[in-house]
C-alpha cells in the first residue's frame, strides 16, 4: 500500500518573512545604503540627493552635502535607491541643475581627473 502523508497545517495569515528578516524590516542593501547616506549627511552638515538611472546596472544617488562636498552610490534598481533615499531622510531632487548643482564644489582633484588627458594630469582610466 502506498503510504499516505497528513497534510500540512497552513501557517496562520501574518506578513510573509523574509530571507533577511521580519517583513517590517527593509531588504539588507536598503538599509545599508540608507545608513551610509545618513552617515555621508552627518558627515557633510546635511545632504540633498538625485537618483539617476543606470540602466541594467541599477540606479545612481548622487550625495551633495551642505558643504558642497559630493559623492555618489549605486544600487541594484531604482526601487532600492528611492526606498533608501527615502528612508535616509535627506532632500531628493528630480534633476541634476539649477540651485542643485551649484552646490557642488570641486578641488584639484576632481579638475584634473575631468581634464587629465588634455592638461596631462593623471589618465583617465
Amino acid at each position: 500500500m502506498a503510504e499516505t502523508r497528513p497534510t500540512p497545517t497552513p501557517a496562520p495569515a501574518t506578513a510573509p518573512a523574509s530571507p533577511s528578516g521580519p517583513a517590517d524590516r527593509p531588504p539588507r542593501r536598503t538599509a545599508r545604503l540608507a545608513k551610509e547616506i545618513r552617515t555621508f549627511a552627518e558627515a557633510h552638515g546635511g545632504a540633498e540627493a538625485q537618483i539617476a538611472y543606470l540602466g541594467r546596472k541599477g540606479a545612481r544617488i548622487v550625495l551633495v552635502g551642505d558643504d558642497g562636498r559630493w559623492g555618489d552610490l549605486v544600487a541594484p534598481s531604482t526601487t532600492v535607491a528611492e526606498d533608501a533615499v527615502r528612508r535616509s531622510g535627506v532632500t531628493v531632487h528630480e534633476s541634476f541643475d539649477g540651485e542643485f548643482a551649484a552646490k557642488v564644489r570641486t578641488g584639484p582633484y576632481e579638475w584634473s581627473r575631468m581634464a587629465g588627458i588634455q592638461l596631462g594630469g593623471p589618465p583617465n582610466p
